[in-house]
């Protein structure tokens, strides 16, 4: 019976997460392929750092190169991260009819399309299901469970700093400021964690749940990005009040032959299941055609639930290697610009608006006024009990309207000389 040899390049935590999953559930996991593997070569430019798992240091390599021209090697595990070497890396190994395992989010979203073309003519395939929400098989579901349906929409909170930052916010009522650095100590975020908090990290893992979803490649041009940085506690005690909770969303929807891509904060409904979700916890909403809604959550990184998801792309490809029946996969039918992004100034939802005005006679009029002008209907305004003279929030939320409608009103309301500050708009989805 043939041995499936392994070759894994980067022992950073996650690589470190794989090998402790090998070598705890050996046995397990051979029982599952139905073959003996081993894991041949594990790769990392720094062999010499103590890490917190023995390994044989006769495995030990400092040149991932060796994995991937080795001729033994079946499946290739590639987690050193990033657009540079590491595309090299997966290149290099389906070009020499491996396959391939990754968790790179951000070369699949930038360099997908190239990828996967290098796939088609790979006597290897690619799993990539550690790419998105961590342990969450999210992948696998829109991949294989829900494959008779029309993905309509997907709803994603698919970062776990984001999450955890607004989840500080929300129940321990502190500053943004206060969240992340909290966020950083207990290592959920980065020393610069502009990727997370931006919403950049969210809009790679988007890009691929919707490319996969629709059948079409996207680009991170077609996804419309917004972080985090500008909500205030004010944002979140004033949501609140209206029944809402602050999200970092990452959004797909599917109408009348258009997709949306979007990720920013939004405001969502206290009772919606999304939610609940809390601290670094992860979750993806799905709605199918046939299926209806599903909704997958879990533990969205950390070293263990993405090691579970990694070993779970190598289970299926040790499968087929021992089966002499790799399965490859057409999640990509319609080529690149096959179905058309919907522009965010033509969305409609509705918008929670948070003005900084002087507190004076009128002021509330004229707001109306100029919303009023573009059809933009006002559902609930909040402010503070009167202070003539002094600087005090006030809070609209709109019925539903156009986003070129509100942007355009927002330039005219901002001019007015009882505005204080740029206004705050964030989208509302009910």
């Amino acid at each position: 019976m043939k041995t499936i040899q392994i070759g894994l390049i980067g022992l950073g935590t996650v690589g470190t997460g794989v090998v402790k999953t090998i070598t705890q559930n050996k046995e397990l996991l051979e029982s599952r392929i139905g073959a003996p593997i081993n894991l041949k070569y594990v790769a990392d430019i720094d062999i010499n750092r103590q890490r917190d798992i023995q390994i044989n240091k006769d495995i030990m390599v400092s040149d991932g190169n060796i994995i991937v021209n080795d001729p033994d090697i079946d499946i290739v595990i590639e987690l050193v991260g990033g657009c540079g070497i590491a595309k090299q890396f997966i290149l290099g190994a389906l070009a020499n009819g491996k396959s391939v395992v990754t968790a790179n989010k951000a070369l699949l979203a930038e360099c997908g399309e190239e990828v996967f073309e290098r796939v088609k003519t790979s006597r290897g395939i690619i799993g990539f299901e550690a790419s998105v929400a961590g342990g969450i098989p999210v992948i696998k579901a829109l991949r294989e469970g829900l494959s008779a349906n029309n993905i309509l929409n997907i709803y994603g909170i698919i970062n776990g700093t984001a999450n955890y930052i607004l989840t500080k916010m929300t129940r321990d009522k502190v500053s943004f400021a206060e969240a992340l650095k909290e966020a950083q100590k207990l290592g959920y975020a980065e020393a610069d964690p502009t990727f997370d908090v931006e919403g950049i990290d969210s809009a790679h893992k988007l890009l691929l749940l919707g490319s996969i979803a629709s059948g079409c490649f996207f680009s991170m041009n077609d996804v419309v990005t917004e972080g985090i940085t500008k909500i205030t506690d004010l944002d979140i005690k004033y949501a609140a009040e209206f029944g809402y909770v602050i999200k970092l969303l990452a959004i797909y929807k599917y109408c009348e032959g258009k997709v949306e891509l979007r990720v920013h904060p939004t405001l969502i409904p206290k009772e919606n299941l999304l939610a609940s979700v809390m601290d670094s916890y992860n979750a993806v909403f799905v709605k199918g055609d046939i299926v209806g809604n599903n909704m997958y959550y879990g533990r969205g990184a950390g070293q263990l639930p993405t090691a579970s998801a990694v070993m779970a792309d190598v289970v299926d490809i040790a499968r087929g290697i021992a089966g002499n029946s790799l399965l490859k996969r057409n999640d990509f039918h319609f080529k690149k610009g096959g179905i058309a992004v919907k522009n965010i100034m033509d969305i409609e939802t509705r918008y929670y608006m948070r003005f900084q005005v002087t507190d004076q006679p009128g002021v509330l009029a004229q707001i109306s006024g100029i919303l009023g002008k573009r059809q933009i209907s006002i559902s609930d305004v909040y402010q503070k009990e009167r202070r003539v003279g002094d600087v005090v929030p006030l809070i609209m939320i709109t019925h539903h309207a156009r986003e070129k409608d509100v942007r355009e009103a927002l330039v005219e309301i901002d001019k007015l000389d009882v505005i204080k500050e740029k206004t705050l708009y964030i989208r509302m989805e009910d």
